[in-house]
């Protein structure tokens, strides 16, 4: 009896033990800079371990760590990286300083610069050729920012030159025709920008990825097709005297478990021009949230190019997550940038290794500067194309800042049936790679285009909001061998149209005229009159698609009625979408929402009742009033 005590207190004492041994707390707290505006994104790890978090979009943070974790340390772009120590506390609170020594100044006497040579960015100015070229920044002595975030260099990032349509009659163009977009990644790029207290270039700002940046609570499909149509059209918001339509797609939502396996190569940039904080580091942290996504059924290969490419990981199991995670780490950045060698190889190994009817796709990882390999950007398209052809598809994934080669990689993942995101922090690559894993990997539908035809019976003029690079010519709606967009699981595509009705006073501000005819008389403009069957419509959509397996498009057609809404009737989804376009519009000040402030915007969105669970809408509304202080700013404009 007596052994038998001494046993249950040894047994009892052991749990004490252990107990002790792994006991844990919860340390809180909200991360400001020096203005007490919160800072969202921080890093914060637990010093000596891979224990970490980020910061929410309100600033604050959670993190548990071991009873005697010693010390937090806070880290972000542009801030000085800080140590706290614990001691007993549960709650700390941090404000983190600029980090000044990181800015790369080169000052110059006022009479060695020529102000009329320079343009305004961020907390200095730039020579003119910083648009076109590459020069070093030029900062007139004595500015002092009075937003204290860290400039984004830009002096050698490309950005391709997008000029927003115009208004269109439909007398003489009733028909409008563009390839659906998905991409995001000029929403987290122009989140950057902001977060470093500069305006973004216009050229990097396109304003249908802004706008499928965000969710929207549409309805799925009810039927075999990959995809809902929605469409509302209401009161514009910006012009009473307009109208305001939304067309909508909704992606068929597919369960984790009923995607198709999948073949996945990882071809990473590992150059020189990748070392930094905010490129590799963050790029083996956003693949490990990838890789605990797969599927033992799923497998990975690793290959890398710099001075030259090579596997790093032969195809591995999803289930062997430690192998595939020991591989990233063992990575560093060094050398010069064979990407022409690097797709090579990877579409090589995608190639022997592939799935029939599964996905078979590479993922891109790098900050887009090809600068070494294929002998012209007409070698990689047809390359790229070509594997395309073979059902092997291949996403984009954006890194860094600097010498960001933005066009480069957005033609990448249009020519190779994949979407393009960029990666700005650690919460960017969990909506990417975790919350949207089946929408960033797995597309549904391929070569989706749409074509408007307007019914000049009831509409005076139209102009499509974005999607500048995504025109195409009439006759390719019918032309199934013209590439399109893809739509990936889940995946939502809005894009807005604004309307000039007929009878309204400002037509003539807003189309384009041209002079008399010298060798024909001009047409007479008569009033057309729809058929009768069709007088009440205000437009048709066509859309055109294909399944990943198959080489012939399907049709839907979908009338919508000239019945407009007025704008406190309409959607939250609605509201969301006009927001966001007109805060786009702003950023690259096109002059049709030049009576509208940021402060009308900021307050359609904040009356939109979005349902913002994740908080992304609540980080847009932040960024909103922040590109509001830049505008204010004399000194800060890189327009």
């Amino acid at each position: 009896m007596k052994n038998l005590s001494s046993i249950i207190l040894g047994l009892i004492m052991s749990v004490f033990i252990m107990q002790e041994v792994s006991a844990t707390k919860i340390i809180s707290g909200v991360v400001y800079d020096n203005n007490q505006q919160v800072l969202v994104g921080v890093s914060v790890m637990e010093k000596g371990t891979r224990n970490g978090t980020v910061t929410n979009v309100e600033g604050k943070y959670q993190l548990e760590v071991s009873d005697d974790a010693k010390i937090l340390v806070f880290s972000f772009i542009g801030m000085q990286t800080k140590e706290v120590k614990i001691n007993q506390k549960l709650t700390i609170d941090v404000v983190m300083e600029p980090d000044l020594n990181s800015i790369n100044e080169i000052t110059v006497a006022d009479d060695e610069l020529e102000l009329e040579e320079c343009i305004v960015v961020g907390y200095g100015v730039q020579k003119k050729s910083v648009v076109t070229g590459s020069v070093s920044t030029c900062v007139l002595p004595g500015r002092v920012p009075h937003y204290n975030y860290q400039p984004v260099p830009q002096m050698q990032e490309d950005y391709a030159f997008v000029k927003a349509n115009q208004f269109l009659d439909p007398n003489n163009d009733p028909l409008s025709t563009f390839s659906v977009d998905v991409d995001r990644a000029s929403y987290s790029n122009i989140r950057r920008f902001l977060n470093g207290g500069n305006l973004p270039p216009k050229d990097a700002i396109r304003i249908e990825e802004m706008i499928n940046y965000f969710n929207y609570s549409y309805d799925g499909p009810k039927d075999e097709k990959p995809f809902a149509v929605h469409h509302e059209v209401v009161e514009c918001p910006w012009n009473k005297s307009h109208y305001l339509m939304k067309v909508a797609l909704q992606g068929k939502k597919i369960e984790k478990e009923n995607l198709p396996p999948s073949n996945i190569v990882f071809l990473l940039d590992v150059s020189g021009s990748m070392d930094s904080p905010q490129k590799l580091p963050l790029l083996k942290s956003a693949l490990k949230m990838l890789v605990n996504e797969l599927r033992d059924e799923d497998k990975v290969s690793i290959v890398v190019y710099a001075g030259a490419a090579g596997v790093v990981l032969v195809p591995t199991s999803g289930k062997e997550k430690v192998k595939i995670i020991s591989a990233l780490d063992n990575l560093s950045a060094g050398g010069s940038t064979a990407g022409g060698a690097g797709l090579k190889l990877a579409y090589k190994l995608a190639s022997e290794n592939f799935i029939k009817d599964g996905n078979n796709r590479i993922v891109l990882a790098t900050d887009g500067d090809f600068n070494v390999g294929l002998s012209s950007n007409q070698e990689m398209e047809r390359l790229i194309e070509s594997e395309r052809d073979k059902g092997i598809y291949i996403t984009v994934a954006g890194f860094g800042m600097g010498n960001y080669k933005d066009s480069k990689m957005e033609i990448i993942a249009d020519k190779g049936n994949g979407n393009y995101f960029y990666i700005d922090n650690f919460l960017e690559a969990k909506k990417a790679l975790v919350e949207e894993f089946g929408g960033t990997l797995f597309t549904i539908a391929k070569d989706v285009k749409l074509q408007l035809e307007f019914n000049p019976q009831h509409v005076a003029g139209y102009r499509l909001i974005g999607y500048e690079n995504r025109l195409l010519n009439k006759e390719d709606f019918n032309n199934d061998k013209v590439d399109a967009g893809e739509i990936g699981a889940g995946h939502t595509v809005t894009a807005l149209y604004e309307i000039i009705p007929v009878g309204a006073k400002d037509v003539g501000s807003y189309l384009p005229t041209t002079d008399p005819l010298k060798y024909q008389k001009e047409k007479q403009r008569k009033q057309i009159t729809a058929p009768k069957d069709y007088s009440d419509e205000l437009l048709t959509v066509k859309l055109r698609y294909k399944l990943p397996s198959q080489n012939n498009s399907s049709l839907m057609v979908v009338p919508i009625k000239n019945k407009v809404i007025n704008i406190t009737n309409a959607s939250s989804d609605f509201k969301v979408a006009a927001s966001v376009a007109a805060w786009g519009m702003k950023l690259k000040n096109e002059n049709y929402v030049n009576n509208t402030s940021i402060k009308d915007i900021v307050e359609w969105a904040e009356n939109s009742d979005y349902n913002d669970k994740m908080g992304y809408f609540s980080e847009m509304i932040r960024l909103m009033k922040i590109s509001e202080m830049l505008f204010d700013d004399p000194i800060n404009t890189s327009q």
